[in-house]
């Protein structure tokens, strides 16, 4: 069957039999998958049921030889909608020598099930270049699940590498690289993975054809010849593809020809056709040779067909769009019948060895299910090599199955049981940054009618803490697992015990420990198991702040997270934590520190955290000092422009300023935002891409700015100790003109140190874009940090000279003795002491907190936290690791002496022969 291709989305049979593909109607097709299903809800007859949850090993083909000794275990599944559902896993691998528990989701799909569809997922309004995160595209589409799809060039305009079809159209081409797979479902639902080409050629009028290369694709090198993928080539866009340049940055001039109705309307000879692609047409990209067979061959008012069909790389057979409920793109294939597949491309691009967060798509043996998997990489689960991904794979019955687009862009998208819309799954490793705006992902549809109440179900946190107040709802779903209007159940609420109490918006955390809340309305009732958090449930306690100003009026946010045993990180509300001041008069309302007063004398104050008796990192308020970051009068590293997206332009140099600022030197950003689609940026890259280091524990960002007032948000960039980014906005929007001095708190980012700042950039966001101007100049001078004078004055501590011997329970101090309750001693060549003593003589203060078996200590500005039997310690809220750690003997408490005088500034002096330690400041 031959396609012509006239538009995009619909299909309609000609009178010869042709399929004429035509483009209004996706809009309708998303409208179709998203709309709202109501029933009224009734009581009699009512079955009250809770999802299925399935626990134990799982059996399966034989695993791969690098996950001989791994070991799969499902931890329950959840229903999404008929024909889908939610399949969580905890895989074991062996990582040298040691085994490692990864958190692995599966979303399985049962394609015989007619009410169930898989299809693309593509930007923002179904077109390519406007990237997007998965959960933006589900919430578009009405899709009950998802995940990202194909790769696509981070530095790009968005567009995905392989192929793409959604609902017999097709949306992207194959780009011509070599080992690079796609995932297809027939219209008759069986599933296919193969490597694909394109077929394409222009029909004029004249009898005369001329082969077509592509279709909405960006311009790239193709493989294996590394050719200019727009030279001497002939492209189809059509109104799927966004953005205005019909490629950006592809090293050709283009000819263009629009169509229209099947007939050219337009010629532009060497040069864009401006705007966007018509709805009712497509636009043919033409250069070099193909730029002269336009010239020679179309004209105004005559007649083109444009034809184009997929081809299989692996046997040649003919595959056509319209045959395809959907296809999309992705990388090397992991699995084939049932086993570990060699790699079909070079996986070192992707970090095929390291363990990330991974993405990848299969099907079973018999063609009937397909598994939709992500691997998580975040504080919990620590992401799957290629390799071991494979193994998991295979256990789980994947036939064959290939590599998705993983790392940063890994993100699922479920819709729980009874839940109106679908939700992040899991954290992505992008943590707090959030959701990675990606080219396409893959969906999962329902289409089936209302149905009649199946069941209904508590909604809500599974867990809350002392204080803190949580929403709970009734809410059901029908015989298809789809949501169900409950609004005319009217249900009372009850807890077992009071651990918790029903407020009017909800459950409030009385206690610790778990209850069983229940919703009855009538003779029927469900329940669901709650958790109130106790301090025995924590592992650590942290303040999002660790250090900040010491005077009176200093207003700072802090911010508290827990560490909670199962390895979980949760934020703490601020009614839920208490605490305690040393040094000054303060209080915390709302998560906000406000010092009132400072202490006579005090150059240190401290403000510590405490949950449920459980005492945390304490925040240190020290004297502190803005110092001029950066004056740009003599800088020493590269300062450059980058833009996104691609066709987003501008400069940026250091120059002499005006005006009042006639006598500096400033850094000035011109920007021109006209091109792209979707939000835009301007950047000041500064020292490449590496970025420049700012004070440790900086806690305010000042900075003068020569505003635009284009309206535009003006931001800086950080990226912290982990390398991840913090965005600091400064001006939101630039509503000035003339310099301003602005200001930024970091307290409230929770970054942790030591950070680096990377980028001066304006942003002119998509939503409103038309509000605010696209083009314009600022410019930057003197950037300052306020930060904590560090460490303190040494002479503000005391000085001393102690001695310590071996096994005696006696120092001598200045030359006196003193007693000890416990001796030092000597363990595996380490010399282990009590702290306290050390701290009496020297200055500080240590904390012990008994549940947790944590030591916090404290020496002006240097924070300490050890805990006994973990070598790993956090200096200042930095996690580091040592050779030792501390022990308990006899009932006490000791600390490796050397670890501890070393942070705190105290110098050791150890002599072998009397075995005695000399300490010093």
């Amino acid at each position: 069957m031959v396609v012509r291709r006239e538009d995009t989305g619909r299909h309609q049979a000609d009178a010869d039999g042709e399929v004429v593909v035509r483009q209004n109607s996706k809009l309708a097709h998303l409208v179709a998958k998203s709309g709202k299903r109501i029933a009224l809800v009734t009581l009699a007859g009512l079955i009250w049921i809770q999802p299925v949850i399935g626990v134990g090993p799982i059996a399966g083909p034989a695993l791969t030889a690098e996950a001989a000794a791994s070991q799969t275990v499902k931890l329950g599944e959840e229903m999404i909608t008929s024909g889908a559902k939610l399949v969580k896993y905890e895989y074991t691998v062996t990582r040298s020598g040691k085994p490692v528990k990864v958190l692995a989701d599966v979303i399985e799909v049962d394609l015989t099930n007619l009410y169930v569809q898989l299809d693309v997922m593509t930007g923002k309004g179904g077109q390519v270049t406007t990237r997007q995160s998965v959960e933006g595209m589900a919430k578009e589409t009405g899709a009950v699940a998802g995940v990202n799809g194909d790769f696509f060039a981070t530095g790009g305009q968005g567009v995905p590498m392989g192929a793409a079809v959604s609902d017999g159209t097709l949306v992207t081409s194959p780009a011509q690289l070599q080992g690079m797979y796609a995932f297809a479902v027939r219209n008759d639902g069986t599933p296919l993975i193969d490597r694909f080409g394109f077929n394409g050629t222009v029909f004029a009028e004249d009898g005369s054809t001329f082969p077509l290369t592509g279709i909405n694709q960006e311009s790239y090198m193709t493989e294996p010849d590394k050719a200019y993928s727009h030279v001497n080539n002939m492209f189809i866009y059509t109104s799927a593809w966004k953005a205005e340049e019909r490629p950006a940055a592809s090293a050709t001039t283009p000819t263009e020809v629009l169509v229209q109705g099947g007939v050219v309307t337009q010629i532009s000879i060497k040069t864009a056709i401006p705007g966007p692609v018509p709805a009712d047409g497509f636009i043919l990209r033409a250069h070099g040779t193909a730029a002269d067979y336009v010239e020679m061959h179309l004209a105004v008012g005559q007649r083109v067909d444009a034809v184009y069909e997929l081809r299989s790389l692996t046997d040649g057979q003919i595959i056509n769009p319209a045959d395809l409920k959907m296809m999309i793109g992705g990388h090397t294939l992991l699995v084939d019948q049932g086993q570990a597949s060699a790699f079909t491309r070079s996986t070192t691009s992707i970090s095929g060895g390291s363990a990330v967060a991974r993405t990848a798509v299969g099907y079973s043996k018999d063609g009937k299910t397909a598994y939709i998997i992500t691997a998580e990489e975040n504080s919990n689960s620590t992401g799957l090599t290629l390799k071991e991904l494979q193994g998991f794979m295979t256990g789980i019955g994947v036939w064959k199955g290939m590599n998705l687009d993983g790392g940063g862009s890994t993100t699922m998208v479920t819709r729980p049981l009874a839940e109106a819309s679908a939700q992040l799954t899991f954290t992505t490793s992008n943590g707090s940054a959030g959701q990675r705006a990606v080219a396409n992902g893959l969906g999962v549809f329902t289409t089936a009618p209302q149905g009649t109440l199946l069941g209904l179900k508590v909604s809500g946190a599974s867990s809350l803490f002392i204080g803190q107040t949580v929403p709970y709802a009734l809410k059901g779903y029908d015989t298809y697992y789809n949501p169900i209007d409950t609004s005319g159940i009217h249900a009372s609420w009850q807890a077992s015990n009071g651990n918790v109490v029903w407020t009017d918006n909800g459950f409030k955390g009385v206690k610790a420990g778990t209850t069983k809340i229940t919703a009855s309305s009538g003779q029927a009732k469900t329940s669901m198991d709650v958790k109130v958090l106790g301090g025995t449930d924590l592992a650590s306690l942290t303040a999002g702040t660790t250090f900040a100003p010491l005077q009176a009026g200093t207003s700072v946010t802090v911010t508290v997270s827990a560490k909670l045993k199962d390895g979980r990180t949760v934020d703490v509300p601020a009614e839920s934590v208490k605490w305690a001041f040393s040094g000054m008069k303060a209080s915390v309302q709302g998560g906000v520190l406000t010092v009132q007063s400072v202490n006579n004398g005090a150059k240190f104050a401290y403000a510590t955290p405490s949950y449920d008796g459980f005492t945390g990192t304490p925040v240190v308020l020290s004297a502190s000092t803005e110092t001029i970051w950066e004056s740009f009068e003599n800088i020493a590293y590269p300062i450059s422009f980058t833009g996104l997206p691609a066709e987003a332009t501008g400069s940026v140099s250091v120059l002499q300023g005006e005006g009042e600022r006639a006598n500096s030197k400033v850094l000035k950003l011109d920007y021109d935002l006209t091109g792209g689609s979707g939000s835009k940026f301007a950047y000041a890259q500064i020292n490449g891409t590496s970025g420049k280091a700012i004070p440790d524990n900086a806690t305010t960002l000042t900075i003068d700015v020569l505003g635009d007032a284009s309206l535009n948000w003006v931001r800086a960039e950080l990226s912290d100790a982990d390398g991840k980014p913090v965005y600091i906005d400064l001006a939101r929007p630039m509503d000035f003109t003339g310099w301003k001095t602005l200001t930024a708190d970091l307290t409230a980012s929770n970054i942790k140190f030591p950070a680096k700042l990377k980028r001066l950039y304006v942003v002119n966001v998509e939503e409103g874009q038309d509000e605010r101007a696209l083009t314009g100049s600022v410019s930057f001078d003197n950037v300052r940090f306020t930060a904590p004078e560090a460490g303190g004055d040494s002479t503000d501590f005391p000085s001393a000279t102690a001695v310590m011997v071996l096994g005696q329970k006696s120092m001598t101090v200045n030359g006196n003795k003193q007693a000890l309750e416990v001796a030092p001693l000597l363990k595996d060549n380490t010399t282990y002491v009590p702290i306290k003593y050390v701290l009496d003589l020297f200055g500080g203060n240590a904390a012990w907190n008994g549940a947790a078996k944590k030591i916090t200590v404290t020496r002006g500005a240097t924070i300490l936290e050890l805990t006994v039997g973990q070598k790993a310690f956090l200096l200042n809220g930095v996690s580091s690791k040592a050779e030792v750690s501390p022990i308990i003997v006899n009932g006490r408490t000791l600390v490796p002496l050397r670890l501890v005088s070393e942070q705190l500034g105290i110098g050791v002096n150890w002599e072998k022969k009397t075995k005695s330690i000399t300490l010093e400041s």
